[in-house]
């Protein structure tokens, strides 16, 4: 029996209930929020899709943190979405606290489960999860990587117009303006993007690909993404308690890998039940590696002015 609880029933957290309850991997599922009425009403929406989607998981709201006992799994999507001209970076101060407090209730009542954070800043509420929540660091890890990547390949699909099958992409670092999108990783049926296409076409897919989020923020206006966003934390307790295939770039903390310590950024893992199995560590050229510490660098500051140390 797996139970994943997703705290916040917004647009991104009812997408993941509703998918992950679709592709049944979890028993059940448990929408919690503060708004009373808000998790039970999408839950309930999200049941009678059921008859229709052919699936046996239970999905159930609740506004109490002592129902998340007994998760294997707790999804933190709470937390401010951007809006139009809002950067991840003025997020902060408001998300830390709602972060702050949802990892001291998830330590309370379920001390044995695992934290997958969504919530932006997503580098710096990783880290704050893991030190708030006490756990080991192979039980707190944020979504970013995953989302970025998906939005590499589209986008590197889009300009090669080929499948989407054909494509593998990756993004490491922080998820925000300072990612690192890595070509030389990127392929189409094996072949590097940089093979295919000049090099100033791969700059302006990458610099694309970091300013996707703020792209549909634009469009949006009132609101940031979620469909992929929740799809991005569903592969990945996927890859948790499905079928474990590969590595996925996931929010870490770091200890000495890629020489940073003391900062969570997204790098390729392998994920299993009990969460990070393995760090894998890219042999990345010195400009890569340059990019990635000035990732950390940035995400560093940002823990620094909540005076986290």
């Amino acid at each position: 029996m797996v139970k994943i609880s997703v705290i916040g029933s917004g647009r991104v957290g009812g997408s993941c209930a509703h998918l992950l309850a679709q592709r049944e991997l979890a028993d059940e599922v448990l929408l919690l929020d503060v708004v009373e009425g808000l998790p039970q009403g999408t839950a309930l929406d999200i049941m009678q899709t059921a008859p229709l989607e052919d699936f046996r998981a239970r999905v159930y709201g609740s506004n109490e943190y002592g129902d998340i006992e007994g998760s294997d799994l707790v999804v933190v999507t709470a937390g401010l979405a951007r809006k139009p001209g809002m950067s991840r970076r003025d997020l902060l101060q408001k998300n830390a606290q709602i972060v702050q407090s949802v990892t001291g209730k998830i330590s309370r009542y379920a001390p044995r489960s695992k934290i997958l954070v969504v919530t932006n800043p997503l580098d710096v509420m990783t880290y704050l999860a893991f030190k708030t929540s006490g756990f080991e660091r192979n039980h707190v890890f944020g979504m970013g990587g995953v989302l970025d990547s998906a939005r590499f390949a589209y986008f590197i699909a889009e300009k090669l117009e080929v499948s989407l099958e054909e494509i593998s992409a990756l993004v490491i670092g922080a998820h925000g303006d300072r990612m690192l999108p890595l070509p030389r990783f990127s392929r189409v049926s094996g072949e590097p993007i940089t093979e295919l296409l000049p090099p100033d076409v791969v700059e302006n897919l990458v610099e694309r690909t970091r300013g996707a989020g703020a792209e549909i923020v634009s469009y949006l206006k009132t609101g940031s993404a979620f469909y992929a966003p929740a799809a991005s934390v569903v592969r990945m307790v996927e890859a948790i308690f499905g079928d474990g295939k590969g590595s996925l770039p996931v929010c870490v903390y770091l200890d000495g890998e890629y020489g940073l310590k003391d900062v969570c950024v997204g790098v390729p893992v392998k994920l299993s039940p009990d969460g990070v199995e393995e760090i894998i560590e890219l042999d990345l050229t010195p400009d890569e590696m340059s990019i990635l510490r000035d990732s950390a660098a940035e995400v560093r500051k940002s823990i620094e002015s909540l005076g986290l140390e």
